[in-house]
């Protein structure tokens, strides 16, 4: 009895690792394509800025998984915010549910402050994605939360700024949420915030988006051996996985 409790606890692990992460890559009509990381598992789902031992700024995903505990894999990375030169966060950065950066509500010139701008956040159970205004009103117990803008869906419509005929394309990442499910999301060519509003709205159905960032828009996927170092980075997003850690 005891064998055949510890294989279904082995085995269970090894489902609900599989299932943690689940990546797609999908091509509009519009012939726009984008990688897509679905993370169902919010136990796994961390946010990385400073390594803890000497207050480094991580800046690549390579140095996160260098920091990770030996039994631990870093198993999806973005990254996940603005920041300013030296790295700080521009905006709201909670971590291990401690406030970092203070929510920013001020008004300025940039992605950033394009309204409504907002926040992506989660704890163990739930994640939401509100724009600044909501989240100022809320409080929330969150262990992790990022700001960023401008928001590109709100309630299941396109943020009213976007001009559908925009020539203003780059590579883009955000992040949408339906029934508790996050879509991290990066295209593969240069879109407009229209087209990459539009495929959050029309191809993932999502409730809210939030824009990231463009430029330095990056990605890991442990599985597709993809680790995208062209730029340092501030805040990021990643899925630990920890079955090693727990069937030893």
């Amino acid at each position: 009895m005891k064998w055949l409790i510890w294989c279904l606890t082995i085995y269970g692990l090894l489902i609900q690792s599989v299932y943690a992460i689940e990546h797609q890559q999908l091509k509009t009509a519009e012939g726009d394509q984008y990688d897509v990381i679905a993370i169902s598992n919010l136990k796994q789902l961390r946010l990385f800025l400073k390594n803890s031992t000497n207050q480094q700024y991580y800046k690549s995903f390579n140095n996160i998984q260098k920091n990770l505990k030996q039994c631990e894999r870093l198993s999806f990375a973005m990254n996940a915010g603005m920041f300013h030169p030296g790295f700080s966060p521009v905006g709201l950065y909670v971590e291990q549910a401690k406030v970092i950066q203070p929510l920013n509500e001020n008004k300025g010139l940039g992605n950033f402050f394009l309204q409504p701008n907002g926040v992506l956040g989660w704890n163990k159970k739930q994640a939401f994605i509100l724009t600044t205004q909501q989240y100022s009103r809320r409080d929330l117990n969150v262990e992790y939360a990022t700001q960023s803008g401008p928001m590109l869906v709100i309630d299941g419509k396109i943020n009213s700024l976007f001009l559908p005929d925009s020539q203003s394309n780059k590579i883009r990442n955000g992040v949408g949420i339906r029934n508790n499910k996050l879509y991290f999301v990066i295209s593969k060519n240069s879109v407009s915030f229209y087209r990459f509003a539009q495929f959050f709205q029309r191809n993932l159905e999502v409730e809210q988006a939030l824009y990231l960032d463009g430029s330095i828009s990056s990605l890991y996927i442990q599985k597709n051996k993809r680790n995208d170092q062209l730029f340092e980075m501030g805040p990021m997003v990643g899925s630990v996985n920890q079955t090693d850690c727990r069937v030893k």
